[in-house]
């Protein structure tokens, strides 16, 4: 199993939702968060950081043994393809082995989008939302306009309007995703990621 985790995410929301979710996900897993300002950044300094954990696993057994790294970005309004293309060449092009690319052997790098936004992952669990913010209806998830919480457009706003305040990101996460239940998440990219979570923290020597 590995024994360290890092992960890369484009805001500080995304950390602060982390925080609470991993130890959930991963136990007592030691694990790093880099935050970015946005996805742009993360996306510019990928390819310098990527290359530095090549350096680090070609002089340091432990690390390449022992360490695993997720990306976590935003669709927003990105092909969602190629996002995905762009972030496992960048692992290509460091020589790391990506999730995608291992074809079910040993990997190092998984890159895994949020479909539209971070806050489609609360939409998906609307008990977590009615226990942060009481004024929202557990009911929520049965109207058809959040049933498929990861198509559901500007999902932020759609959290301002219901809150009646103006929704503030990294407050928000912090209220809420201490709630989320990770055995009933309605979001499937909020699946998937936690899926990869767990794959990846079980892997051993990642070629």
């Amino acid at each position: 199993m590995a024994e360290y985790l890092e992960l890369l995410v484009e805001e500080p929301s995304m950390e602060t939702a982390l925080r609470a979710l991993l130890p959930k996900i991963v136990g007592t897993l030691a694990f790093q968060i880099v935050t970015h300002q946005c996805k742009n950044e993360l996306l510019l300094r990928l390819p310098q950081r990527l290359d530095g954990y090549r350096r680090r696993r070609e002089n340091d057994p432990w690390f390449r043994a022992h360490s695993r790294v997720v990306i976590l970005v935003d669709r927003d309004d990105d092909d969602c393809t190629a996002l995905k293309q762009r972030l496992e060449a960048a692992a290509r092009h460091s020589g790391l082995m990506s999730r995608s690319g291992a074809a079910g052997g040993n990997y190092f790098v998984a890159n895994r989008l949020a479909i539209e936004e971070l806050e489609a992952w609360y939409f998906g669990d609307p008990e977590a939302l009615s226990s942060a913010y009481p004024g929202v209806p557990v009911s929520l998830g049965k109207k058809a306009k959040f049933r498929d919480p990861d198509h559901l457009q500007f999902p932020a706003l759609e959290l301002e309007k219901l809150t009646g305040k103006r929704y503030q990101k990294v407050a928000g996460s912090r209220a809420i995703a201490p709630h989320l239940d990770l055995e009933r998440p309605g979001s499937r990219s909020f699946r998937h990621l936690i899926r990869a979570i767990r794959n990846t923290t079980a892997r051993l020597g990642a070629s």
